[in-house]
Formats: structure tokens, sequence, C-alpha cells
């Protein structure tokens, strides 16, 4: 699990099967303190989370695979909940 802010969305018109219905959020990994560190990252969500959130995405594959119900998807990242500030 990893903290993030959502900086933005994006936008594929051509994307794997797996990802119909889905939101791609652009997020920005953060270290502890909040500030912006490491790689940005393209994850699913369907909770709802909005550019500026702060969020927590995991990387685990087989547990997003399992979250998008499709074992050949090449989902990675994926919101799993939004930081109440």
């Amino acid at each position: 699990m990893q903290l993030a802010r959502i900086i933005g969305h994006a936008t594929s018109t051509i994307k794997h099967p797996s990802f119909h219905g889905w939101r791609l959020l652009v997020a920005q990994m953060l270290n502890p303190e909040r500030s912006p560190e490491g790689d940005v990252v393209c994850a699913i969500d369907k909770i709802g989370a909005g550019a500026g959130e702060l969020v927590i995405i995991n990387s685990d594959g087989m547990g997003a695979r399992e979250y998008i119900g499709d074992p050949k998807s090449p989902v990675r990242w994926f919101v799993i909940g939004i930081v109440d500030e």
C-alpha cells in the first residue's frame, strides 16, 4: 500500500477490455511527510476519488486482477481508499 495524491485522470480510446467501466486516475506517490516522491502511476478507481484527494493505492497485481474480475488483466495499481483529511 502506498500513500498518493490524485493529480488527474487518464483518457484512453484504446485500452484492455478489462478496463472498460473503470476510471483511470493519475496518482503521485507521496512519502510519509506527504511530499511528492517516486513515480507517477495510473490506477483504476471505482470509489470516486477526485483530483487533489489523498488516497491509498495498492500495487498487488493479483489482488488488482481479482478486484477487476479478470485473471488476465494487465492492471497493477488500484485505489483502495480515500484518506479523510
